[in-house]
């Protein structure tokens, strides 16, 4: 009878867990995306010696960064509207800030769209698609949003540069941009707009708990104008903020089509000193902003949703602080190109704290979403997904081997793993060519080299095949058929 008994109990256990296990894998992963704004890899995580990001820190420890991570457009509407669309943006159709991604592609399934088509409660909370920044979060305002993306959304409304505090203006040429504006802002976090999109994304989270949700929430620093409170300030040393050591010559050897282009001398007159002020508000805006990731995450954990989600925090392209002798984006250089990018998966213990510098794009984030839930992504999308990756950071299986970028007046640019390639004018207004091995900084261009002609000629064929991967065609953008 005891054994009978006992036999009847194991059999119990096993069905019950059993059925557990069945619950747990039909159980729907909820994700949560976060995204920041003109960010570029200034994180103590991304080996930052100054900034300070404890948030995004314990975020990349349960989790995996990618360290090779590059946009598709270094410019705010272009690339989200990429990143969005799983698309090139020769394909998309959006190419710079103007227009939308549903006005050029009125039948896309946009990312967030496949969770809300698949029953996913979609949410967003301030930036992801192209939003101007300050003059939208002033009044409230999303124009450029894309509704079909969205079952609810929350537009922030904040005081910006007005904000009560120490105004700076660090460009003594360029006096009427915001684009070296700043405030050491009085009051606490949640009066200014990332403390406001947290404090709603927060709000969500706790509303979906119990329903499979896909949140996006947007950070819109540290995009000018830098606005932080006081204590985000005190974090940093304003005379031991360090800028980039860039050779007096750098500009000389680069086409004269972006030569002069957001060159600080030309344009912005920025003295060493005034650039440290600078740093220092662009590090600050980036320390309150993994602030409220921080605070974000830990009501995640609070609601027991921690080993259910999968979290990813990205920025839409790199910026420029003084690398190269230039300021802002819109180039083809490392430093704008590049940008944080953070997945953690739960279930996926074994690589959190881990690292991969496979060469990966933000458009392969759709199908990578896509394939960590199972869910079916349209097929033409045109990233790959990137699971093999977070299964093992050192991979085979994972193929690609370059990065493709554009930006204005043609510039198309790959990145590989040893060589940067970058050409003008579709072609037709010089070329780039930088030796990353030797010369990680893109100080020496050997475009016009002879000993490299080899080496260009190889980057060029692709830069030319990538370009018609990614949708390009001379009638429709300009240049020359190749």
């Amino acid at each position: 009878m005891c054994l009978i008994m006992k036999n009847l109990i194991q059999l119990f256990i096993f069905l019950c867990t059993g059925y557990l296990f069945v619950s747990a894998k039909k159980s729907k992963p909820n994700v949560l995306f976060l995204i920041s704004d003109d960010l570029n890899t200034a994180l103590s995580g991304f080996g930052h010696p100054q900034c300070k990001t404890p948030e995004l820190d314990k975020l990349a420890s349960r989790g995996m960064r990618f360290e090779n991570m590059h946009c598709q457009y270094p410019v705010c509407g272009a690339s989200r509207a990429s990143l969005m669309s799983g698309l090139y943006p020769y394909t998309n159709g959006t190419l710079g800030n103007s227009g939308t991604l549903r006005g050029n592609m009125p039948d896309v399934v946009t990312m967030s769209q496949m969770f809300r088509n698949n029953g996913y409660r979609v949410g967003r909370v301030s930036k992801i698609y192209h939003m101007g920044i300050p003059g939208e979060i002033l009044v409230g305002t999303a124009t450029r949003d894309d509704p079909h993306s969205w079952d609810e959304v929350v537009n922030i409304k904040a005081p910006e540069q007005h904000a009560p505090g120490v105004s700076t203006h660090w460009s003594p040429k360029d006096k009427g941009s915001q684009t070296f504006e700043g405030v050491e802002a009085e009051g606490d976090d949640l009066v200014h707009a990332d403390g406001m999109a947290a404090n709603h994304a927060i709000d969500f989270l706790k509303r979906n708990k119990d329903k499979p949700f896909f949140l996006a929430c947007g950070f819109v620093r540290p995009h000018v104008p830098l606005v932080a409170p006081t204590k985000y300030f005190d974090l940093y040393d304003r005379d031991a903020m360090e800028a980039p050591v860039v050779p007096e010559d750098d500009l000389e050897d680069v086409p004269m089509i972006i030569r002069n282009y957001k060159r600080n001398s030309a344009i912005y007159g920025v003295t060493p000193e005034l650039h440290k002020g600078l740093l220092e508000a662009y590090y600050a805006s980036i320390s309150y902003m993994d602030a409220q990731v921080g605070r974000i995450l830990d009501v995640l954990e609070e609601l027991g949703l921690a080993e259910n989600t999968i979290v990813v925090f990205t920025s839409d392209h790199g910026y420029m602080l003084g690398h190269h002798h230039k300021f802002q984006k819109q180039h083809l250089f490392e430093e704008s190109t590049r940008v944080p990018f953070i997945v953690s998966v739960p279930w996926m213990k074994k690589q959190h704290g881990e690292a991969t510098n496979h060469i990966t794009e933000l458009v392969d984030l759709y199908p990578t979403l896509a394939s960590l839930v199972e869910l079916k992504a349209p097929v033409q999308l045109q990233g790959k997904s990137m699971v093999s990756i977070l299964k093992d950071p050192a991979s085979t299986k994972w193929k690609k081997d370059l990065a493709f970028t554009i930006s204005r007046n043609g510039g198309e640019s790959i990145r590989t793993h040893d060589w940067r390639f970058t050409h003008w004018g579709y072609g037709s207004a010089g070329m780039e060519l930088y030796d990353l091995k030797n010369d990680p900084g893109e100080f020496t261009n050997f475009a016009a080299d002879p000993n490299y002609s080899a080496t260009r000629n190889k980057l060029k064929e692709k830069i030319l095949s990538k370009r018609k991967e990614a949708g390009y065609s001379a009638k429709r953008f300009g240049g020359k058929k190749k």
